[in-house]
């Protein structure tokens, strides 16, 4: 057996291949995995900038030696090919990515390629340095190749496009160097501990090894235990004054987490499982004074921080007007801050207006940022990045000053009317979020009418889908050259079109007049007036509410500092490319759809991408179907028909050369495609993004890592994740489907807000064999076996829950895995090929 910890680079380096056997089961990573990893990779390379050796452990891969080949030695992969397979796809959209942005090194792209994905030197799939299961083969094939189809609808595809967006999201026009220290990081800084063996049967029981692990403590407990251990003859009396008050006004969650938040202001990288490793560090150059202080500070921090989580505690109105704005907004980023600023006031180091200036110029630039329609990357780390200025004068300024220099984004006065009149607001970030602002904006101009984000939905005024007398009503507005489509495209999600109703279900697409009325009757008359008041509805009426609104939230939310020079980029077409590129084959979308996800216009797009290398563009097609006749690859040379690359990619034309309507992605489809939207549109299906930001928000990150990780192993099982489409997005844990079974199975529902994991017996019991008491009784026995979970014997019936922090416990996990292999093992029919894989 061979232990050791190596990189991605050494392990596909030289003439080695990697294969995934047969019985594995296929390429299974989503959305939140991969977008995990990339975090990862992102945090490694930023770190690497002022610390190079910094690695990121991936954990283990435990292998089995095979044939040693006239080319090489073969290794089977046995633990470790989903995250083998999704770095093989990322070297390639790497490669791919190097290609075309730099092609005056092609050397740094042919690299990646002969070294680590496959040898041009050898035959067939003699040549992939991964070899993975016969059912990915054609994928990753084309991936490989740069085939077409390479961004296809599996699981393979959808990896590499998704890594082709995350690069060219990525890539700072300003800084040379990002997309390189990205490659070192991939190659260089992901560390694995190899785990290699002759013996089959040992490496089985070596990875049955690796995933028991006993209960752990957390790093709150560490710490604790470190402070005291300094402290010794007088803890005890320290742990009644300052330590137990703070144990009783805090979570177990927020004790732990304060430790974090206190030290992630200074280290805005720290990852919240190093917490104990920087204290540790940290404490250790102090004396026993200063170990008493700090313990006191931690106090008095957790007093502020059971104030940001119940802003009633505050005294001071206006100081909790925007603590409870902050909390409502649900951006945990903003927490470190705040808890700087309440410790201010509390030191008498900063005023209460002071800090109720700086929560307000917090508030206005996450607020202003979001109505700018910028993206969303970055603004984590300036927040957090602002811990270090605080102390530099008096704190509402110098925020103010912060947020105002650099491109930070602060939108002005003049960039808020252009956005306004300009952005798909609906297509942009959480639709929690952008309920908050429409109500803010209400109540601001009727505090009496108070607005229940939980019972409101978003309404378009001018429907979603039009009817024949909305597209009439349109027509009769029409310019040179314009399309009702097109128009509707650009105006349907701004936010002059938008309104807060409670009944959105009920008004749909019905007539204005019809809509009038209901407004009429609606709590929401501030924010109706103009709706109201107007003759008919269509792009003037909604110009003039977008004016409308950019006074109303101009006046509201201040802008940056006006004696600061902006750092102003031209057009960010970023989003642009991202969604054309996500466009997969054998789909299409318009110049029209795409141009309206940033507010632009088809003549513009046109010509940029006229000039700008974007793969995937030739997706993008005329209004009605038909490729443009000014289309040409970037490429001199390539003198391939449009049409016939999209015929092979799987798109059909009519024999008038119109492409198939319905394989047509909206403007609010590629919103969707790429994530713009974080919690799914309304009216369409949800997806897992939704529940794990949700989750994000009510939850600290152990409970997060927690509840994945349970999910990961469910997919180990052969199991899925469904997702719901209530306000709560709730998530199904479906079993496998055995062939020649009638029904479906689910054990758990779990609910990322509320916090609870139902165990449906009241479903189960009309699921033979579940419908037998005793059985469902085996299953509750086993459940109840789990520290924490006490689900009572009079429930067998009904839908009992336990708490999802149960799935926070490493142990608990996997005895509930356990449980859930009892459960599968009693479905009715015959196990599937991808079940006995799993």
């Amino acid at each position: 057996m061979d232990v050791r910890e190596t990189t991605l680079q050494e392990l596909l380096g030289g003439p080695k291949q990697y294969l995934v056997p047969l019985y594995q089961r296929p390429y299974a990573w989503q959305g939140r995995q991969r977008d995990r990893l990339w975090s990862d990779i992102l945090e490694l390379a930023e770190t690497r900038r002022s610390n190079p050796g910094t690695t990121h452990f991936m954990g283990s891969l435990v292998l089995s030696t095979g044939a040693i080949v006239p080319t090489g030695m073969e290794f089977l992969v046995v633990d470790g090919q989903q995250r083998l397979t999704t770095l093989s796809i990322l070297l390639c959209a790497l490669r791919d990515y190097l290609r075309i942005h730099q092609k005056d090194q092609p050397m740094l792209a042919e690299s990646i390629h002969e070294q680590y994905i496959a040898d041009r030197f050898k035959p067939g799939d003699g040549r992939l340095k991964l070899l993975p299961t016969q059912a990915d083969r054609d994928a990753f094939r084309a991936v490989v190749d740069g085939a077409v189809g390479a961004d296809s609808t599996s699981g393979v595809g959808q990896a590499y496009s998704f890594f082709r967006r995350a690069l060219e999201l990525a890539d700072d026009p300003e800084d040379p160097h990002d997309i390189e220290r990205i490659r070192e990081a991939v190659l260089g800084g992901l560390s694995f501990v190899s785990i290699t063996a002759r013996d089959e049967d040992n490496v089985y029981r070596i990875f049955e090894s690796l995933n028991n692990t006993g209960l752990r403590l957390t790093q709150g407990d560490l710490v604790r235990n470190y402070l005291f251990m300094r402290l010794s003859s007088r803890g005890e009396s320290v742990y009644s004054s300052w330590w137990l008050p703070m144990q009783q006004r805090l979570s177990t969650e927020d004790l732990e987490l304060i430790f974090w938040l206190d030290a992630v202001a200074d280290e805005p990288l720290l990852k919240q499982g190093d917490i104990y490793s920087y204290q540790q560090s940290r404490l250790a150059k102090m004396d026993d004074e200063q170990i008493l202080a700090e313990i006191e500070r931690f106090s008095r921090l957790s007093e502020q921080l059971a104030v940001i989580r119940e802003p009633s505690l505050e005294p001071e109105p206006g100081l909790r007007k925007h603590l409870q704005r902050l909390a409502e907004w649900g951006s945990t980023t903003t927490v470190p801050l705040t808890l700087r600023l309440l410790a201010r006031r509390a030191a008498g180091t900063s005023s209460a207006d002071e800090v109720t200036g700086a929560l307000a110029a917090i508030e206005s630039y996450i607020v202003r940022r979001t109505l700018g329609g910028r993206p969303g990357q970055g603004l984590n780390r300036t927040i957090l990045q602002a811990c270090a200025v605080i102390d530099d004068g008096p704190v509402d300024q110098v925020l103010l000053d912060y947020f105002s220099t650099g491109r930070k984004y602060f939108a002005t006065d003049a960039q808020i009317r252009e956005s306004i009149r300009t952005q798909p607001f609906y297509l942009r970030g959480l639709r929690t979020q952008q309920k908050l602002i429409l109500k803010w904006v209400q109540e601001s101009l009727n505090p009496k009418e108070p607005v229940d984000v939980d019972k409101s939905t978003i309404e378009h005024i001018l429907p979603q889908t039009l009817t024949p007398e909305w597209r009439t009503a349109l027509e009769r507005e029409l310019g040179d050259d314009e399309s009702v489509d097109e128009v509707h495209e650009q105006l349907v999600h701004q936010l002059g079109n938008l309104t807060l109703t409670g009944y959105n279900s009920e008004l749909s697409n019905r007539s204005f007049e019809s809509k009038q009325t209901d407004y009429l009757n609606s709590s929401y008359s501030a924010l109706n007036r103009r709706v109201l008041e107007a003759s008919s509805w269509g792009r003037e009426q909604i110009l003039e509410r977008d004016e409308w609104f950019a006074d109303r939230i101009i006046e509201q939310w201040s802008g940056p500092n006006e004696r600061i020079e902006p750092d102003t980029p031209g057009r960010d077409w970023s989003l642009v490319h991202q969604a054309i590129m996500a466009i997969p084959a054998g789909r299409w979308s318009s110049y029209g759809d795409v141009a309206a996800l940033i507010g632009t216009h088809p003549v513009p797009l046109g010509n940029h991408l006229s000039s700008v290398p974007v793969a995937g563009a030739h997706r993008v097609l005329q209004g009605g179907g038909t490729i443009s006749p000014g289309f040409r690859w970037l490429d001199a040379d390539d003198d391939r028909d449009p049409r016939v690359v999209l015929e092979e990619e799987g798109l059909l034309f009519a024999p008038n050369g119109v492409a198939d309507e319905a394989a047509r992605i909206s403007t609010a489809g590629l919103a969707e495609l790429i994530g713009l939207v974080a919690e799914g549109l309304e009216g369409t299906d949800t997806t897992d993004r939704t529940f794990l930001g949700q989750l994000s928000s009510a939850n600290p990150p152990s409970i997060v890592h927690g509840v994945t990780a349970l999910f990961d192993a469910w997919e180990d099982l052969g199991g899925s994740v469904e997702f719901g489409s209530n306000r709560e997005i709730s998530a199904f844990m479906t079993s496998p489907r055995r062939v020649g079974a009638e029904k479906s199975y689910w054990p758990f529902t779990v609910y990322p807000i509320s916090g609870n994991v139902e165990v449906v017996f009241q479903y189960l019991r009309d699921r033979p064999p579940f419908d037998e008491v005793e059985l469902r009784e085996a299953f509750r026995a086993r459940l109840n076996a789990v520290e924490g979970v006490s689900l009572p014997a009079s429930r067998i019936d009904k839908r009992p829950s336990f708490p999802i922090e149960v799935f926070r416990e490493p142990a608990a996990r996997e005895q509930i895995v356990d449980a859930l292999q009892w459960f599968i093992d009693q479905l009715p029919g015959e196990a599937s090929a991808q079940e006995s894989a799993a």
